[in-house]
């Protein structure tokens, strides 16, 4: 018997499709079940081996689950924005809006003829204007809100200026880029640009500079997991450490919920492992190193002042503050923004010329590359608080800026890395942990022992120990216990022209978001969408992308005047912007004047 597979396949796809056999009810007394795919990135001319492999794992689930009498849904979509599609369409030379339409044209094709049962009704396309309506909708919500530390929670941001506007920070507890101190009425006498800049340290969604991965060959900023070998994964292009204003996300705000989250996941313990280490939780103290006066410079000039300002003092984080009395020299961050003030003339070059070979290294690079000892000396000598020696002030490319505070006190008896720059650099080793092991040879890193050579730690275990230095620390007003978290803030912004615009413009420097009754922000067609290598995004070729806040609508670019008519922000979001929530989406994919139902999150979430 000849069985025609071509004819049977044609027959029953068009039988689902019309019939609709797949679509999903938001209205059954039977139980629910979610079967979520990773959307695609229609990056290429059709789909390759890899898609099958995993859409046919959670077909035959979802085939399964409906089988045992479920209502499945099991949906379908595309992540058509970002980098990947990006990148297809300078590699064949033709736009990003034309290649992304073939492409999911033809992926369409395929995974309807493999035959998945998939939901159509319920497709989205993160490139489609009334899907990033609302991812744009979800950036205005977190750059009105902040993280209440008290509440564990985020807040309106008008209930942060309600408690500046009452007691200015005191007794506030929130996750911020930088600590201030400031009263009532300092608050109320600030310029609105002031007041601005102030509430930018708070936002969920934040604007500062920061240290990124950039690939000029790409026009772009890159995530860490976008990075293999110090080379864009996408191309193979070499990338470097660089200073840009960039938005951020802070997700920062969340280690410790996301800590416990990760306790009720039914996950292999290895993930969860690897999960808890990204997010790095320690505790410990931050302590401030003084820096000896005769040698600190600040724009160019001589300082002799002890007294403990932001410009005469480095501080440390530390883990070990009960190893304090064997910190014999500091070690800063290259990119660190003290280097600049702690360096002397005749250090400088040496500096510069560290500074410029580190920022051919990406932080994965420096963190990986354990065997390589290498640093420079700013010339400048910091106090240890505890013994009261003048300690030299380095830099190294293995202590990074984004953890901690960029600095560490170097206990070389105890640390291995701190052990190998000591030996490197000919800096003195002093014993504070009791132990055998000779520490002019080899690191002591064990916690099993009791503290020496340390004053009124001698004699104290551990926990004794650290328990009581930290108690002096805070005592003498020098630090405090802390804890810290290796996870960091997640950039946010994309110098390229395939994303989702940012709905903010500038008045007067400082960012506003658009109301929401402008969205979606209309990506503006471009003629000149290629990246440029020096950081330019190219919405800046866009000849209508203007706010006139006046009349509320996006005008010509040459009618910018700062008055009534203002700049948009340039930069795109990141490819995982809409890929962050469109499991959401496709619980009410249709609507217009929600994101989703809550109705219908509470009953598929």
């Amino acid at each position: 018997m000849f069985y025609d597979h071509q004819q049977i396949e044609k027959k029953w796809q068009k039988y689902w499709e019309d019939n609709q056999t797949y679509k999903t009810s938001d209205s059954t007394d039977k139980p629910k079940f979610y079967v979520l795919d990773m959307f695609p990135y229609p990056s290429g001319a059709g789909l390759h081996v890899g898609h099958p492999l995993g859409y046919i794992a959670s077909d035959i689930y979802a085939r399964f689950k409906r089988h045992q009498g479920f209502n499945v849904l099991h949906p379908v979509g595309y992540d058509s924005f970002g980098l990947p599609a990006e990148q297809y369409a300078i590699q064949t030379g033709t736009h990003p809006a034309i290649t992304t339409e073939q492409n999911i044209t033809r992926y369409e094709e395929q995974l309807r003829k493999i035959g998945f049962s998939f939901d159509w009704s319920r497709e989205v396309r993160t490139s489609d204007a009334s899907y990033y309506k609302w991812t744009q909708w979800i950036f205005i919500q977190l750059f009105h809100s902040w993280y209440n530390k008290d509440t564990d929670k985020a807040e309106s941001i008008e209930t942060l200026i309600q408690n500046f506007e009452e007691k200015g920070t005191e007794g506030l507890n929130a996750n911020q880029n930088e600590e201030l101190n400031f009263t009532s009425e300092e608050w109320k006498n600030s310029s609105e640009i002031d007041k601005g800049a102030i509430l930018l340290n708070y936002r969920l969604a934040f604007r500062a500079e920061t240290t990124v991965n950039w690939c000029p060959a790409l026009g772009t900023v890159l995530a860490n997991d976008e990075i293999k070998d110090g080379k864009s994964e996408r191309g193979g292009y070499p990338v470097f450490q660089k200073k840009m204003m960039q938005w951020s996300m802070r997700i920062s705000a969340y280690s410790e919920r996301l800590l416990q989250g990760l306790k009720t996941l039914d996950w292999p313990q290895p993930l969860k492992d690897a999960q808890e280490y990204w997010i790095g939780k320690s505790q410990g103290a931050q302590v401030r190193f003084l820096v000896d006066g005769s040698q600190l410079t600040v724009d160019g000039q001589q300082a002799n002042n002890q007294q403990p300002t932001t410009n005469n003092y480095i501080e440390v984080f530390t883990t070990r503050p009960d190893t304090i009395f064997g910190a014999t020299f500091m070690v800063l961050a290259p990119e660190n923004p003290l280097v600049q003030s702690l360096t002397t003339e005749e250090q400088s070059t040496e500096i510069a010329t560290y500074i410029e070979e580190t920022s051919k290294k990406t932080e994965r690079d420096r963190m990986a590359d354990v065997k390589n000892v290498s640093g420079a000396f700013t010339g400048s000598y910091a106090i240890n608080p505890f013994t009261g020696k003048n300690i030299p002030v380095y830099i190294s490319d293995y202590v990074l800026m984004g953890y901690g505070t960029g600095a560490v006190m170097a206990v070389p008896a105890h640390d291995e890395r701190d052990h190998r720059f000591a030996k490197k650099f000919n800096l003195e080793i002093i014993k504070v942990v009791e132990s055998d092991v000779d520490v002019q040879e080899e690191a002591y890193d064990s916690k099993d022992s009791v503290c020496v050579n340390s004053d009124f730690l001698n004699g104290l275990n551990y926990k004794e120990a650290k328990a009581k230095i930290i108690a002096e620390i805070e005592n003498r007003g020098i630090g405090h216990g802390t804890t810290n978290y290796r996870q960091r803030d997640a950039i946010f912004s994309r110098q390229r022209y395939w994303g989702e615009p940012v709905p903010i413009y500038y008045k007067d420097g400082m960012p506003y978001t658009l109301p929401n009754s402008a969205l979606p922000l209309e990506l503006p067609e471009v003629e000149k969408y290629l990246p440029t290598e020096d950081g330019d995004p190219p919405l800046g070729n866009a000849k209508t992308f203007a706010w006139d806040e006046a009349n509320q609508k996006v005008v010509d670019t040459d009618l910018i005047d700062d008055k009534t008519v203002f700049p948009l922000e340039l930069s795109t979001m990141p490819g995982w912007a809409g890929s962050s929530w469109y499991f959401l989406r496709y619980m009410d994919p249709n609507d217009d004047a929600v994101f989703a139902k809550k109705d219908l999150t509470d009953y598929w979430g």
